[in-house]
């Protein structure tokens, strides 16, 4: 029997200090097979979020949980319903869901994966906040990212929705990184940070950002990715808390992490 009772917000809050990249990139790869299995069955999830994604601690390997069509049946017409930070920009615009807004929220589940933390953990859940990711306001990638990674993060947030890559082309890459991780253990030699006050922050404040709601914002502008300029200058004022080169964070793992989950597709041979 399959035991699954954490998800991936609640394993990361409890297993952030030990986690190697060589983990934390299977992880990302466990979900992203997960959702290459929905789109093959021309299902579009909806609302991927950390909270759904579940962990099972027989096979130590990550599922997608709660389907999109599983929401409420009365979401208003000029509603939109899910977690923020992980809905794509042009569904917040008024537009409607499609396989590539899932691919959105893969890119910000890449991002908490290697930061530990939930996306705008700082920020309200509000039209200010919604605006913000219109205009192309998107976390910081973290110090020490591997390049690839980085790139597949960028690629799938980015605002235009045809510039992200589709469910084949993200499981092939994240696939070829994972195998190219594993076969390399200089990962496990790093060194490890106390982040013990970002862990205490993050299991405050997340819990006001762990479900999914309505939200209705009116008319919206149309999507966009920030300029050069912008970005440099959003994060030079940045007020969430400073993340810590991961070079550093991601240290000695043990692999024989406590945790729990729930099934819905993951199988790669």
């Amino acid at each position: 029997m399959n035991r699954m009772k954490m998800n991936l917000r609640e394993y990361l809050q409890q297993n952030c200090n030990n986690l190697t990249w060589k983990r934390r990139i299977k992880i990302a790869d466990d979900i992203i097979f997960a959702l290459s299995n929905i789109h093959e069955e021309k299902v579009i999830h909806r609302d991927l979020h950390s909270g759904n994604i579940l962990f099972d601690e027989n096979s130590q390997i990550f599922y997608i949980s709660d389907l999109g069509f599983c929401g409420p049946a009365d979401v208003p017409l000029d509603g939109t319903y899910g977690n923020l930070p992980y809905i794509a920009p042009e569904v917040l615009s008024g537009k409607e869901t499609t396989f590539k807004s899932d691919i959105y929220s893969i890119g910000m589940l890449m991002w908490e994966i290697s930061s530990g933390q939930p996306p705008f953990i700082n920020f309200d859940h509000d039209f200010d906040l919604a605006l913000k990711i219109i205009n192309g306001m998107r976390p910081k990638i973290v110090p020490g990212t591997p390049p690839k990674y980085k790139e597949l993060i960028e690629q799938c947030w980015d605002a235009d929705p045809s510039k992200r890559p589709d469910i084949s082309h993200l499981d092939n890459k994240i696939f070829e990184i994972n195998k190219l991780y594993h076969q390399n253990n200089n990962d496990e030699q790093l060194d490890v940070l106390n982040i013990s006050d970002v862990n205490i922050s993050i299991s405050v404040n997340s819990l006001i950002s762990s479900f999914s709601k309505i939200h209705i914002f009116g008319e919206m502008p149309e999507p966009r990715n920030f300029t050069e300029e912008e970005r440099e200058a959003y994060y030079s004022n940045q007020q969430d808390f400073v993340i810590p080169d991961s070079r550093y964070i991601f240290g000695h793992q043990t692999e024989n992490n406590d945790s729990t989950g729930k099934n819905v597709k993951n199988l790669r041979k």
